[in-house]
């Protein structure tokens, strides 16, 4: 379970080049973007495949699977771009990103799960943390008027959450399938694009080296450790580990001269990691925890 875990914290790492990445692609609008970066998704299980062992084709899949992974994958970026269309992106971002705390609570209900108070409190602190990210120190200013932009948010955070929660009631389904996943959304985000946005395409090898990074880490490679992650790993860590992304996300931008550190980061830096590690608690002690009740039961044994 471990290591799934730390597999899936890579996608949260790799989601922390997201903002980088898209600022050096130039002007290219979100779901031409998009298409064309689900497409080197894509490529990337398809290269994957060829290291990997061949998929079961005798296998069924759920219809529900498909379903689950195009509503997840598509359905996230759809309103997330509808969301910033209609809101501003500070109150915006900031609800999309509920979806961390709704994975950590949600996981309650999974089978075999059992949410303790360490989960929730470290959620809470990521989204402390995450505030301070998004909001840069400054207050949120939320107005009736872009009241259709914030419920395109929630409905992100709620599809992505229940994305990855629901893919965990699916363990026998291989990763592999996210490459499909990843093409159906290419095709229906360059629908998006032809009906609803001009074509402008990324200007130098500079901007197409952006969109091609995109495509094989944050837009690519990422699905398929989260995939690996909710399945096996412990999704109460992961929903609260997180929370690590926009913070990582801003500290790429730091290095990358893009931004300026600031003692906010630092605060934000303490509560994420703090929010973190309590919601890890569990996995740290669970190892001597094991160790100690076998040494106890051989005493026992013993006596």
């Amino acid at each position: 379970m471990g290591r799934a875990t730390l597999i899936g914290f890579s996608a949260v790492a790799m989601w922390a080049l997201l903002a980088l990445l898209t600022d050096a692609s130039g002007q290219v609008p979100p779901f031409l973007l998009s298409a064309i970066t689900f497409s080197i998704g894509t490529g990337v299980g398809l290269v994957a495949r060829l290291f990997m062992p061949a998929p079961d084709k005798s296998q069924r899949i759920p219809p529900q699977v498909w379903l689950i992974g195009i509503a997840g994958l598509f359905g996230y970026h759809f309103f997330y771009f509808t969301a910033l269309r209609n809101a501003p992106a500070v109150e915006a971002s900031l609800i999309a990103y509920l979806w961390p705390l709704l994975i950590v609570l949600g996981s309650a209900l999974m089978p075999g799960e059992k949410l303790a108070w360490n989960h929730v409190v470290g959620a809470l602190l990521g989204l402390a943390g995450t505030v301070l990210i998004v909001t840069k120190g400054g207050g949120l200013a939320f107005d009736a008027r872009y009241a259709f932009g914030y419920a395109m948010a929630a409905v992100c955070a709620v599809l992505w959450s229940s994305y990855s929660l629901l893919s965990r009631r699916f363990p026998s389904v291989p990763t592999s399938i996210v490459t499909w996943f990843c093409a159906a959304t290419a095709v229906l985000s360059l629908a998006c694009h032809l009906a609803l946005e001009q074509t402008v395409l990324p200007d130098g090898a500079g901007q197409w080296l952006a969109v091609l990074g995109l495509g094989l880490m944050p837009v690519g490679a990422a699905f398929y450790a989260w995939d690996i992650g909710v399945k096996r790993g412990n999704i109460q860590v992961l929903g609260a580990a997180s929370y690590a992304a926009p913070l990582l996300s801003t500290l790429v931008l730091i290095a990358a001269g893009v931004a300026e550190p600031s003692l906010r980061i630092l605060a934000a830096c303490v509560l994420i990691t703090g929010g973190a590690a309590l919601a890890a608690k569990s996995l740290f002690l669970r190892k001597p925890a094991a160790e100690s009740g076998a040494r106890a039961s051989q005493s026992g044994a013993g006596a």
